[in-house]
Formats: C-alpha cells, sequence, structure tokens
C-alpha cells in the first residue's frame, strides 16, 4: 500500500495545555524603525503619546481662548474704571464747599491716590503735581512681562480741568493701568493651569496602568503565537475580561487545539506510513520466497536433469528433453505472472502511458481472473486521458483498495466501479454487495490511506459502510495545468 509523504515531527513538547501568563514572555521584540520616532514603540506608549498630544493641542486652544477673552475683560476692566474715576472727579469738584484752592486740589489728591486700574495725577494751574507720585503697586500675583505684553491693551490717558466758579484751579490726568486686572488674571490662570496638570497627570497615571491591564491578553497572544511559531501547540489563553479579547482567546485556543489535532493526526500517519512500508516489504520478501524460490529451484533442478540427460553414453531422449522443457516455459511463465503482479503492485503497469480508463479496465480484469467467482463491472466511458500522475495513481490506487476490501473482507459476488469528470472534479464510486463494514469497525490503513490521498489532492472522501455492501466516493479536483489537456473522454 502506498501512502503520501509524512513531515515527520521531530519537536517534543509536553501533552498538556499551558495557560499562558506575562511571567512566559520573552525577551522583548525587536522593532522594525520605520521614519517617525514612535516606530518601536509598544501600543501602549503610543496611545499615552497620542494622548498627552490632544492634551498639548487643547492646552494650546485653551491658552488662546483665555488670552483672547483676558484682552477682552481687560479693556473692559479699564474703561469702565475710567468713566468711573472721571465721574468721581467731576462730582468732588461740584460738590465741595471749600473756596481754598490748594485745600481742593489735596483733597482731590488724596481722594484719589490708590485706585484700581487706573492713576489719578492732580496737576495745579502751573503744571506742578500736587503731592508725592504714587510708587508702583508691587502684587504677589504680578503676571510675567510676556503674559502682559499678551493681554495689555493701549494705554488711554485723559484730561479733566479742575475749574471752581468758572476759575481753573488745575487739571486731572487719569491714566490707565491695566498691570492689576492682568495680575488677577494670571493668578487665575495659573491655578487653573496647575490644577489641570495635576489631573491631567492622574488621568495619565490611571490611562498607562489601565492600558496595561487591557493590553496584557495582547502581550500574551503575542507570547502564544510565539509558541505556535515554534511547533508548541500545547500553548493557551485564558479568557480576559473584555469580551471583544476573550473572542480573539477563544479562537487562539480552538486554532492551537486544531493544529495539535493536525499534528497528532501526521504522527500517526507517520506511523502509519513506516508500518506501511514494513508490510509492502515483508509481503514483496514473502512472495520473493514462497514464488520465485521454488520457481527458481525448480529451474535449477530441469537445468540438472537436462545436463544428466546430456551428459549419458546413450543418445539423449528427445522425449525427456521436450518434457523439460515444458516444465521450464510453465515455470517462467509463473515468474513472469508474479513478477508482473509484484510491479503492478509497485506502480500500476502503464499509468500515465495508456489513459486512465484502459489500466482501470485491466484492473478489474486482473481482479476477475484471480476470482473467477466475483463479477468485476468497471464504467469509465467519462474520463479523460489523464490528469496526472498524482490524481491518476490516487484514482487507480481508491479503486484497486476498495476491490481488495470487497474480496477479502466483504465476500462480495458483484463490485461495480464507476468513475467519469463532472464540472471540473473527478468523481469515482466503488459498491459491492458483500457483508459491508460494520459500524463499529475501525479504519485501517487502507481505507485511511485512501483519505489522506484524497484530501492531500484537495479532495473529498466518503465511505457508506452501513450496508448492504460498502460504497466508496471520492471527489477530486482536476488539476488547472490538466484542465486543458487530455478533454477528450477515453474511448
Amino acid at each position: 500500500m502506498d501512502f503520501g509523504d509524512a513531515a515527520a515531527m521531530r519537536h517534543g513538547v509536553d501533552t498538556g495545555p499551558k495557560h499562558l501568563t506575562l511571567d512566559d514572555a520573552p525577551a522583548p521584540f525587536k522593532h522594525r524603525t520605520g521614519r517617525w520616532p514612535w516606530a518601536g514603540w509598544s501600543t501602549r506608549a503610543r496611545l499615552v503619546a497620542v494622548v498627552l498630544l490632544i492634551d498639548a493641542l487643547a492646552a494650546l486652544i485653551s491658552c488662546g481662548v483665555i488670552v483672547l477673552n483676558a484682552r477682552t475683560a481687560v479693556r473692559v476692566e479699564t474703561r469702565a474704571s475710567l468713566a468711573t474715576v472721571e465721574s468721581l472727579v467731576a462730582d468732588t469738584i461740584r460738590l465741595s464747599d471749600t473756596s481754598n484752592p490748594d485745600t481742593l486740589l489735596q483733597t482731590l489728591d488724596l481722594r484719589f491716590k490708590v485706585l484700581r486700574h487706573v492713576r489719578v495725577a492732580v496737576r495745579d494751574a502751573d503744571g506742578d503735581q500736587i503731592g508725592q507720585p504714587a510708587l508702583p503697586h508691587r502684587s504677589e500675583r504680578e503676571a510675567p512681562r510676556w503674559f502682559a505684553d499678551l493681554i495689555m491693551p493701549p494705554i488711554e490717558r485723559h484730561t479733566l480741568p479742575i475749574a471752581v466758579n468758572g476759575q481753573q484751579l488745575g487739571t486731572a490726568q487719569i491714566t490707565t493701568q491695566p498691570l492689576d486686572e492682568i495680575g488677577e488674571i494670571w493668578g487665575y490662570a495659573r491655578a487653573l493651569s496647575l490644577t489641570t496638570l495635576a489631573i491631567n497627570a492622574a488621568m495619565l497615571i490611571a490611562l498607562y496602568i489601565a492600558l496595561g491591564r487591557i493590553l496584557a491578553p495582547l502581550r500574551r497572544l503575542g507570547v502564544g503565537l510565539t509558541q505556535l511559531e515554534h511547533h508548541d501547540y500545547t500553548a493557551r489563553l485564558e479568557p480576559p475580561g473584555a469580551r471583544e479579547l476573550a473572542v480573539i482567546a477563544d479562537r487562539f485556543n480552538k486554532v492551537a487545539a486544531a493544529l495539535g489535532e493536525v499534528r497528532a493526526a501526521n504522527g500517526r500517519l507517520n506511523r502509519q506510513l513506516l508500518t506501511a512500508q514494513d508490510d509492502e516489504r515483508r509481503r514483496t520478501a514473502l512472495e520473493l520466497h514462497d514464488e520465485f524460490g521454488p520457481c527458481l529451484f525448480a529451474l535449477e533442478a530441469n537445468a540438472a536433469s537436462i545436463a544428466r540427460i546430456a551428459s549419458g553414453p546413450a543418445e539423449p531422449s528427445r522425449e525427456k528433453l521436450a518434457a523439460r522443457a515444458d516444465e521450464i516455459s510453465t515455470i517462467v511463465g509463473q515468474v513472469q505472472t508474479v513478477n508482473r503482479e509484484l510491479l503492478n503492485r509497485l506502480r500500476p503497469h502503464g499509468l500515465g502511458q495508456a489513459p486512465l480508463a484502459t489500466c482501470l479496465d485491466l484492473l478489474l480484469r486482473g481482479f476477475a481472473q484471480r476470482h473467477p467467482a466475483i463479477a468485476f463491472v468497471g464504467r469509465f466511458d467519462g474520463l479523460a486521458r489523464g490528469y496526472g500522475d498524482l490524481v491518476d495513481l490516487t484514482v487507480f490506487r481508491c479503486v484497486q483498495e476498495s476491490a481488495t476490501n470487497a474480496v477479502r473482507h466483504g465476500g462480495a459476488t458483484r463490485v461495480e466501479a464507476e468513475a467519469g469528470e463532472v464540472d471540473g472534479r473527478v468523481q469515482a464510486t466503488i459498491r459491492d454487495n458483500g457483508t459491508g463494514i460494520p459500524a463499529e469497525h475501525g479504519t485501517g490503513l487502507g481505507l485511511s490511506g485512501m483519505r489522506e490521498r484524497v484530501e492531500a489532492l484537495g479532495g473529498s472522501f466518503a465511505l457508506d459502510k452501513g450496508g448492504p455492501g460498502a460504497i466508496v466516493r471520492i471527489t477530486i479536483p482536476v488539476p488547472p495545468e490538466q484542465g486543458d489537456e487530455n478533454n477528450a473522454p477515453s474511448a
């Protein structure tokens, strides 16, 4: 029995499944470096970097909005303070009941010495300032120069005349001072920035920890794929809490289990291959011993007899020589028959040279000659001349093995085989009227060999062993390189 080559599995692994944890992770992978600086970063680092970039962009937008609003607020506040102070100065002058100009000017200077957002300088008629100039107020929340330059509106100066009873006593020069308002805005902005920075830092730390836990199953998946790459199909993933990742883990476990089953099947097939090779050698040796040995011994005996007849003193008997010649011819015929059967079992004679239908007909004729009590019927009109060595040999072996099983195990009296090409697929059916194969009967080397051959070519194999008799059905797709060759059905 011929079997297709099976890859020997030489990697020893544990038989029990392994559940992966983070401690099983191998050394860090070597990442490909691209033109982007984060090409070698982990997914967690990239996500954190994206969040940082979004935070930075949001901070820039917030700063722009704060600057625009603060500039408008400072302008509005300084102008309101300017209008208020102008009204106060005018009311103070109008309501003053003193007639002493110096007293009025000093009163105005003292009253408006310390004001927010504006500065008032009182001058007499000669232009001299009344009192000492107010020292600039230094606030603890004084804004930096760059912040003040972003917000500060243009400085405005208004001069109001101070007149009583139609006599001008001096002037009041009012100057806007937006630094006070800018200092308050800076204090608010700094407090808001520090609070936002603390919140974002806490959020990034929490995000980093959460991403580590969320992405841990992906890391375990990478470890499991590495194990599969090294032919360790016992790797299993523990289902994570996330539903999407749980689906991935479940699919991984099923793939690993399927690969393990395929590996076990390959191991069984490899053992069957070795067993089949040993059986074939044993059968060949037995036939050589049982068939060729006696024939060679008989040839040797007849040759010795002819030699004795020829070396005798009397004239050799023609009848004896003819008898010995007939015996030698019979023995040679037996040797040729055995040799032909042996060669046909090792490699079907004419397969690939004669049409496939002809080879199948000769196969059934050989069965009929060896088993004259059994009727063998073949219908192979729908086959092309050939479909390549692999397909032709597979169809031939399936018919041969099915007929052998029907004769040896089924006790059949009639075996029918038919094959043809339908819709680009070679279909063959072999049925017999024997006892069939019991349902509890296992799959032997012959049946498993047929199944492996057919499935290796992308086909399907089906065995109906429920009785009466057994039916074997195979379907093999026509190879693409053979699709345009030998499409005419054989006669």
